[in-house]
């Protein structure tokens, strides 16, 4: 093992090479950056957005999926020019400061591990289904432990985890579509054409207004959490720049196909009055069409999308808390890296707090885990903000010191990037002002709040020296 000093983190943030393995290759960046947007929230979770908005989701998906491309676009630029395992937090500290650096990475890291509870509770929930004799606890340990494991050894069992989970959920979409697809035309056996009607009847396209609509971007909006892993990533192959390149417009193309063409093809097949909040609209489709034992293969799809989640977020987690440990912003124990180049005390750091969380979830869900979720819940918002804010002012920087590592551009800028910054805005305001989601708001500041208080404390001793 070796350590790496805060002095070589500064270098890295000039363009020196990352401590850590260069063992992913493009085929794992590209997968986890498709694979990053597909998760339960998308197979789940959008049961609830089309509930509020109809058929109007399909324009929810479209403004929140945007608002995601236009953040992957800065971010992707940014790590192109810059790549590093800490990411939006090194882009943060050199555009605003150490504050900036040490608030963004310290909230993303606790999100990532807060979260990591519902994942290996929900893909638990699932595998208790399947053989009640074990319980619940038993299987969020193994699951703990096995990624855990993975994620100790070489960053190439990672990627390759991540390769084959995210392979068959992309499957899954692309079989979905096809045969969604096959069934609005009227070209499967016992099916007929549907035409529009379930897109203009029952109140319209639009039947709670535009009201609804923002309704519906405000529940769906959080399924894009996760595309930021595959920027911190990128740090960890042969060619990061390039890899990030190719990994974002990959990404950022999929998303429109994904996301936006699996809603219409759901608001196109079934009546939206028929779909109800935390039931999967996936499998109602799929029972519509007259695919057996539908249910169990959202099931299993649901399943994997959690436990790639799961893996995904330790990873960015252990790597986030390593950045902030290079750079001064976390305990120096961290920085022990093993001969493979992997961060093993981070890694265990990140999974010990994780395996609190479960904790906290299985014992107390409605009480002290609940505020903790809260507590994360608008972090995701925090943190697409400041990318916002450093990419504006670091684009004018690059392209004056090193335009030549510009192989990504924001598009329009600085006009989209604006439009972004202000796009989160508006999702704050609007959350503040919805009596369901005003909660998370709340929580969440007081834990910026807390963290920036602790940046600025650190400042203050850093001053009187």
């Amino acid at each position: 093992m070796h350590d790496a000093s805060p002095a070589a983190a500064r270098e890295l943030a000039d363009g020196g090479r990352e401590p850590l393995s260069a063992g992913l290759k493009q085929r794992h960046l590209t997968m986890l950056g498709l694979g990053g947007v597909i998760g339960a929230g998308l197979f789940v979770g959008s049961g609830a957005g089309i509930a509020v908005a109809g058929p109007g989701i399909v324009v929810s998906y479209l403004i929140a999926g945007l608002l995601a491309m236009l953040i992957m676009r800065m971010l992707g630029e940014m790590s192109a020019a810059m790549p590093a395992s800490g990411a939006f937090s090194v882009h943060a500290e050199r555009a605003f400061g150490r504050w900036a650096g040490f608030t963004v990475g310290w909230l993303y890291w606790f999100m990532l591990v807060v979260v990591l509870a519902v994942e290996a509770t929900g893909a638990a929930t699932i595998a208790s289904g399947w053989l009640p004799v074990v319980p619940q606890w038993a299987w969020v340990l193994l699951f703990m432990v096995v990624f855990t494991t993975a994620n100790l050894t070489a960053v190439k069992n990672f990627g390759e985890f991540e390769f084959w989970f995210a392979a068959l959920k992309v499957g899954a979409i692309v079989l979905f579509l096809a045969l969604g697809l096959l069934a609005v035309l009227g070209l499967l056996p016992d099916t007929h054409a549907v035409g529009l009607a379930n897109l203009t009847g029952r109140g319209g396209f639009l039947p709670n207004g535009w009201s609804g609509v923002v309704s519906g971007v405000l529940a769906v909006v959080f399924a894009f959490g996760g595309l930021e892993v595959v920027t911190i990533a990128a740090a960890e192959s042969d060619d990061p720049a390039r890899a990030v390149g190719r990994a974002v417009r990959s990404a950022v193309l999929r998303i429109a196909v994904f996301y936006i063409g699996s809603m219409l093809v759901v608001v196109t097949l079934l009546p939206w009055t028929s779909i109800k909040p935390g039931a999967s609209p996936y499998v109602a489709v799929l029972d519509r069409i007259g695919v057996p034992a539908a249910a169990q293969i959202m099931n299993v799809v649901v399943f994997v999308a959690l436990l790639s989640a799961l893996n995904a977020n330790l990873y960015g987690a252990s790597r986030m808390v390593f950045s902030l440990a290079e750079r001064g912003e976390a305990p120096r124990g961290l920085l022990k890296v093993t001969g493979g180049g992997v961060p093993r005390r981070a890694v265990l750091a990140s999974v010990a707090f994780g395996f609190v969380s479960v904790l906290l979830n299985l014992i107390w869900p409605h009480s002290v885990f609940l505020y903790l979720l809260n507590a994360v819940g608008a972090v995701l918002l925090v943190v697409w903000g400041l990318i916002c804010g450093s990419q504006l002012r670091l684009r004018r920087r690059i392209e004056r010191e090193a335009p030549h590592t510009l192989s990504l551009r924001m598009w329009a800028f600085p006009y989209l990037s604006w439009a972004a910054l202000l796009g989160m805005l508006a999702v704050l305001a609007l959350m503040l002002g919805d009596p369901g989601s005003r909660p998370q708001v709340l929580w969440s500041a007081v834990a910026t709040g807390v963290v920036l208080l602790a940046a600025g404390v650190r400042e203050w001793r850093a001053r009187r020296g």
